[in-house]
């Protein structure tokens, strides 16, 4: 049996969305199937992509590089891939947290200048101002916080994970988990508390 014709055994069954493993497509590019990774890299990209633009503040360009990095690190381990010892979502979102927790640490202060200037007095422009006053502020608090507790909260509360992925992701318990992201709450709504009327929170 060729690996053209298991990719392309691979490829039906994915087409009619009959679910193959991330595994066993990792194992099948690691034995030299690129089919497989062009498969793999559709279905986890796209993931990845999402969870880093939220953990770096919607960067987007800093987001691309992280899944890329991301993906090229799970291709450079398939031909070593030891299977049934851990998920391969779960190895990814490991990867991307660690590379997002790198680029946080590089840029602590907040870019005044990336806030567009209003070019007329319209209430929508005011809004969007006020929208990226927000977004930057959560940024620049996020970036405050230690790294495990950063991850966890943008993970739960951005990303939408449940404490049992987050503990997956982390190599945590559950209880820690909930524990880092109550205090990473905490600390965020301190880091903010005297920003409330300028970000247009009001007093309550």
């Amino acid at each position: 049996m060729t690996k053209g014709y298991v990719t392309r055994v691979m490829a039906m069954a994915f087409d009619a969305q009959t679910e193959v493993s991330d595994e066993a497509l990792l194992v099948a590019y690691g034995n030299g199937d690129r089919e497989a990774a062009a498969m793999l890299t559709a279905r986890l990209a796209p993931r990845v992509l999402g969870f880093a633009a939220r953990m770096l503040g919607g960067d987007r360009a800093e987001a691309e590089d992280v899944t890329q990095e991301a993906m090229l690190r799970l291709w450079k381990v398939a031909p070593d891939w030891r299977q049934g010892e851990a998920k391969v979502s779960t190895w990814l979102y490991r990867v991307s947290a660690n590379l997002c927790t790198d680029r946080l640490r590089k840029r602590r202060s907040v870019d005044i200048d990336a806030i567009p200037e209003p070019e007329d007095g319209r209430p929508e422009v005011a809004e969007a101002m006020m929208q990226g006053a927000r977004a930057q502020a959560l940024e620049d608090a996020l970036a405050q916080l230690p790294d495990r507790q950063r991850a966890a909260v943008t993970l739960r509360h951005l990303e939408g994970r449940t404490n049992p992925e987050i503990a997956e992701v982390l190599e945590i318990s559950v209880e820690a988990v909930e524990s880092l992201t109550a205090r990473g709450k905490r600390a965020l709504a301190a880091i903010l508390a005297g920003r409330r009327e300028e970000l247009g929170y009001g007093e309550d």
